[in-house]
């Protein structure tokens, strides 16, 4: 009996054996792909995006980042409990967290004061434990000082931060709705620590992103030219690690 060359170079299945079919061994390789990016988006790494200009000028609209779930422990993906505390928060670090009052939503700002911290704001500088703090972050676009009666934003406190607490302001200072309005963020609220941008683009306000590239699409077919109002990428601040 003749022997084809196919048949010399294909391997025999062990006896007992059979072939998976195609579609099979493709859906086996999706479901491990799935079940590992649920793992890592529930316990290591997150991916978040920026609809508020609360964090100008470090973090900008339109900017898409990455956060370390690891970083402040390993916590229940339902609950958000912490399991095994690894780390917990420092001051600078710029963290996401649970809205304190509407856990539906999820917050970015930046750590100023940590447990046992005594806080003080007057005519919009920050005092921690007596001592003035200054972020080099921060910004002021507004000169206008409110009293404390009129508004916390610009005078406050002092008040001392209870245990399992933090004290969050935004980079924007005159404009982020933070721990001077509402209070503390709890240590179960924690997501983690922001820590990359890996994608940015600006466009018209109040755009969401398919529109946006929409609008980019439509230029180009009608007029052979890409519609940058609507969508460009910020190539500068992809890549870039956020202090």
């Amino acid at each position: 009996m003749m022997v084809t060359k196919q048949q010399r170079e294909a391997p025999p299945l062990p006896e007992g054996r059979l072939k998976k079919p195609l579609w099979r061994e493709y859906g086996e390789a999706l479901f491990i792909a799935l079940i590992l990016a649920l793992v890592i988006r529930a316990f290591v790494v997150q991916a978040f995006s920026i609809p508020s200009g609360s964090m100008l000028d470090t973090l900008q609209i339109g900017d898409y980042l990455l956060v370390n779930k690891f970083s402040y422990g390993i916590r229940n993906p339902l609950t958000n409990k912490v399991w095994f505390p690894i780390g917990t928060p420092q001051r600078g670090d710029v963290v996401v967290f649970i809205f304190p009052q509407d856990p539906t939503k999820d917050y970015i700002k930046r750590v100023i004061a940590i447990p046992g911290d005594k806080v003080q704001i007057i005519n919009k500088k920050v005092y921690i434990n007596d001592k003035l703090t200054e972020t080099p972050q921060a910004v002021f676009k507004d000169q206008t000082l409110l009293s404390a009666r009129e508004s916390p934003k610009d005078n406050m406190g002092p008040i001392v931060v209870p245990p399992d607490s933090f004290f969050v302001m935004g980079d924007n200072r005159d404009h982020s709705y933070d721990s001077r309005f509402w209070g503390f963020v709890p240590l179960d609220a924690l997501r983690g620590k922001a820590f990359i941008i890996y994608f940015s683009w600006a466009g018209k306000n109040s755009q969401p992103l398919y529109q946006a590239l929409a609008e980019g699409v439509k230029g180009l077919l009608q007029h052979y030219s890409w519609d940058s109002r609507s969508f460009r990428l910020r190539w500068d601040r992809i890549g870039k690690i956020i202090h």
